[in-house]
Order: structure tokens, then C-alpha cells, then sequence
């Protein structure tokens, strides 16, 4: 950082952050990128909801005074746990409900789900606005729909005193935080707020709609997907808003935790191994097998996949691409849970080909680690993917991503052609269009070149070369919050 440089304050607003809260990737860069923006002189703040997790992690914090919202009281604590520094919205009433943040214990949304966002929302402009105690981040950084108000309360609360800038990122276009329209008198929307949130043909009003339209910047994940997302085949609706805002809209694909993610030094695996022992993978390949109760057939190709059992993740495209997968002589290890018939599906495929299929139904960490260090590939197969993070993982631990081309897939691996081996350039394997038909060619493709040893370590090394960390990302961020700050 250059000695004559400001440090510049971020205020992070976001309803989850690993470690404290997990349920997809939106959690892994919140909890990621703070640090990785430490060296470009750039402080962040992360405000996120007082979940029984959160507060019980939050150590020797310092209360402010409560206030009134949305039918209880809520306080800031200002503390810190693993690692981030947090600001906590501390209300009960919305917040002290154990599981996950956003679905009760019949796995449907909570019915005061506007309210609680809203609710972070609000408190991020009010802090914004120098509620606590003067102090205010030179940026609020909004994430996602259940952080996009923030961005409309700071454009239209009262009085004229400076404001920060704000930019609001779409982790995923697809969860947008439709709502009646009534409920925009509980949360305080004023009319023009209400006129921006409106719905149009969906009905209703948006809380991601709202916040598009008003921020200081757009962003999200990949530059791909920040095309994508102007056409009417990917705007899902927001489209129109995306396009009239193309001026402020741009695409920085997301890293991962390199300290988390390093086969060197990961304890969850059974083999440690780096870029120049690839062969020492062998034995995690092993131990995977045994783990899913696969045959120990070190010469099998054995495809793994970490993903959300949804159309959106192609899962469907997988459970039609099997048949190609086992007369290739695959193997198939997957984690993961989703739509019930997926689910059933991959139940039934492991009844009916024992020793060659196999799937674990839920989430768990290490496992996580251990499939991503022993399958020789990881299936990929989205319709639509804003970046995708466990691809970059892959390439991280010499598993060969095999991927649709779509969003961050496609800006992140490059594909195996005869080219790009030569040019020891391939990362992985890409296919299109979007179907179980193209799915099943690449499957074969990717077999066939496996089958190559020497083509095939060639993929691994250049994949495990690959910058997939969070140092340019961080720099691209922080150029994008300098130029918001005004330098």
C-alpha cells in the first residue's frame, strides 16, 4: 500500500459469512474478502444479523443503544469473531431463531422475511448516516437481495448531510426478494422507494430491484455473467433495469481462501500434496473410494461433484449423462441435497450400480475437501452460473473441472483443446450448449483424456498453477471503491 495512501472503510452488509454462517458461496466471499482487502489499505466492517451462531462466536463487544424496528428493539454490537470485524444487528424478534437464516423448521421461507432484511437493510443506511457515534464507511457494500434496501434507505432518508456510496453485488440473479406489496408500509419504504421496488409483470415489489436501480455501482461475480445478465434469456425479469444501468455494471470473479483450500496443508485430506507431488493425490483417491464405498480401481476415472441438487447446478443433466459416464468405466462420488427427485434420483442410481455410484445427502466440510482431493474430476454442469466457486477449488487440488460455459465457469478454466494442451494452457474441460447430450460427450472426452497420463498431468499442473486467490480480485475491488470514495 503506498505510505500516503488513506485507509478507506467499507461497511459490508451481508446475511451470512463463513465461518459463523454458511449456506452457499455468498458466505465464503463475505467471510473471505475482508482480509484479502487488508493489503490494499482498505478496512472493512462486516454488519450481518444477530443469528444465535453470530452472537454466540462474538467476543467482547460493545453494545450501542437499542432503537425501534419493525415491532421489537434492535442494537448494534461492534465486536469481533473469527477473524472479522463485526457489527451484529442484535434483534431477538427477528434474528434468535436456530437452523437456517432464511427457511423455518418446515423448509419454507420465514413469513417475516421482509421485515428481518429489511430490517439489516435500514440499519446499514442508519449506520451509514453516522448513527454510531459519527462514525461513517466511506462505501456500503450491499450483497445480494436480502441487503439491497440499504442502498434505497441511504438515496431517501431525510435530510441532506453526505452520504456514502454504495454498490450493490448479485452473488445470483436468481434470488431476487419478492414481496407483496403490502408490506412496504411495515418496513418504511417511502413512495419513490416503493415506485423503484415495484414489480412490473412479476407483481409486488423487489428488494434486489430496489437497490439495482438506485446504487452508486453494480457488480457481480464474473464478467460473463455481468453480460449475461442484460439479455432477456438471463435477466430473469431484471433485465431492463440491468440494461439501463450497464454504465455502472461490471463483473469481478470471486476467489477462494487459499489458506482453507491448500492440499499442502490440508489436515482434512488423507494425502497431503502440491503442484510438484501430483502423484501423491493417488492416495486420496483411495481413501475417497473407500469412503463412498467405491471399487479400489485406481485406473477408474472417478468424477466427483460438490453442488446444490437443482436444475439451476444441471443435476438432472447428470443423472441423464450417466449411462455415458459408466460405459466410459467412471466412477461417481457426490455431496450434496436440493429437490427431492434429484435426491431420489442419485438414491436410485447408487441402488442400482453399487461400487460405481455413490452419493452423500447434506453438506459436510471435510468431505467437501476430501472429494475434491481424490476425484480425478468434478462435475459441473450449471445452466447458469454467476461464478461458481467450487471449480476454482478444483484447479486448486489438480481435480480437472468439467464445466458448462456459462458465467465464471467459462472466464475460469480453460478448455483441453489440442491448442491450449500444447500450449500447456488447459485447466479443464468446457462444454456446450447446455445438455445432457453435450454433457455426455465431454464425460467421454474427459475419459478419453485421462487416459493420456502425460496429456493429463499436463492439465492438472496447469490448473493447480492458476491464480485462483483473492489478490486480484481484492485489487479490483478496491480500485472500484477508491473511484466511488472519490480517490
Amino acid at each position: 500500500m503506498p505510505l500516503l495512501m488513506r485507509p478507506l472503510w467499507v461497511l459490508s452488509v451481508v446475511s451470512e459469512a463463513y465461518p459463523l454462517v454458511k449456506t452457499g458461496g455468498l458466505a465464503d466471499v463475505a467471510g473471505a474478502l475482508p482480509a484479502a482487502l487488508a493489503p490494499e489499505g482498505v478496512k472493512v466492517v462486516t454488519l450481518m444479523p444477530g443469528y444465535p451462531a453470530v452472537m454466540a462466536a462474538l467476543g467482547n463487544a460493545v453494545a450501542h443503544p437499542p432503537e425501534p424496528l419493525f415491532g421489537g428493539e434492535a442494537r448494534i454490537l461492534a465486536g469481533s469473531a473469527r477473524g472479522l470485524d463485526l457489527l451484529v444487528l442484535d434483534a431477538p424478534h427477528l434474528f434468535a431463531r436456530a437452523g437456517n437464516p432464511y427457511l423455518g423448521p418446515d423448509r419454507r421461507d420465514w413469513p417475516d422475511n421482509a421485515r428481518r432484511f429489511a430490517g439489516l437493510a435500514l440499519a446499514a443506511a442508519r449506520i451509514g448516516l453516522g448513527a454510531l457515534g459519527g462514525w461513517r464507511p466511506h462505501v456500503v457494500h450491499a450483497h445480494d437481495w436480502q441487503a439491497a434496501l440499504a442502498p434505497s434507505y441511504l438515496r431517501h432518508a431525510a435530510g441532506s448531510g453526505a452520504r456514502p456510496a454504495s454498490v450493490v453485488t448479485v452473488h445470483n440473479l436468481a434470488f431476487q426478494g419478492w414481496f407483496p406489496a403490502s408490506v412496504a408500509a411495515e418496513i418504511g419504504l417511502p413512495p419513490e422507494a416503493l415506485e423503484e421496488a415495484e414489480g412490473g409483470h412479476h407483481g409486488g415489489l423487489s428488494f434486489l430491484k430496489a437497490g439495482l436501480q438506485v446504487a452508486d455501482r453494480i457488480t457481480t461475480v464474473s464478467p460473463t455473467y455481468a453480460r449475461e445478465i442484460t439479455t432477456e434469456a438471463d435477466g430473469m425479469g431484471l433485465d431492463p433495469v440491468l440494461r439501463a444501468r450497464a454504465g455502472v455494471l461490471s463483473g469481478i470473479v470471486n476467489g477462494i481462501d487459499t489458506r482453507e483450500w491448500d492440499p499442502a496443508r490440508d489436515g482434512r485430506i488423507a494425502v497431503r500434496y502440491g503442484p510438484e507431488s501430483i502423484a501423491a493425490r493417488g492416495g486420496n483417491k483411495a481413501a475417497l473410494q473407500a469412503r463412498f464405498g467405491l471399487e479400489a480401481d485406481p485406473r477408474a476415472p472417478l468424477f466427483g461433484a460438490v453442488t446444490r441438487l437443482t436444475g439451476q447446478k444441471g443435476s438432472d443433466l447428470m443423472l441423464e449423462a450417466l449411462p455415458s459416464l459408466l460405459e466410459a468405466g467412471g466412477q461417481l462420488a457426490v455431496l450434496g441435497s436440493g429437490e427431492a427427485a434429484l435426491e431420489a434420483g442419485l438414491r436410485a442410481a447408487q441402488a442400482a450400480h453399487p461400487g460405481r455410484i455413490a452419493c452423500t445427502i447434506g453438506y459436510d466440510e471435510t468431505l467437501a475437501h476430501q472429494i475434491q482431493a481424490g476425484a480425478d474430476m468434478l462435475l459441473v454442469p450449471s445452466r447458469f452460473e454467476p461464478c461458481g466457486l467450487t471449480q476454482l477449488c478444483a484447479l486448486r487440488y489438480g481435480a480437472v473441472p468439467l464445466v458448462a460455459r456459462v458465467g465464471g465457469l467459462a472466464d475460469t478454466v480453460t478448455d483441453a483443446t489440442p491448442e491450449a494442451i500444447a500450449a500447456g494452457r488447459a485447466t479443464g474441460v468446457v462444454f456446450a450448449p447446455v445438455t445432457a447430450a453435450a454433457l455426455a460427450e465431454a464425460i467421454r472426452r474427459a475419459a478419453g483424456l485421462y487416459r493420456d497420463p502425460g496429456v493429463w498431468a499436463g492439465i492438472q499442473a496447469a490448473g493447480m498453477r492458476a491464480d485462483v486467490s483473492w489478490r486480484e480480485p481484492a485489487r479490483a475491488y478496491a480500485r472500484l471503491y477508491r473511484a466511488m470514495a472519490g480517490g
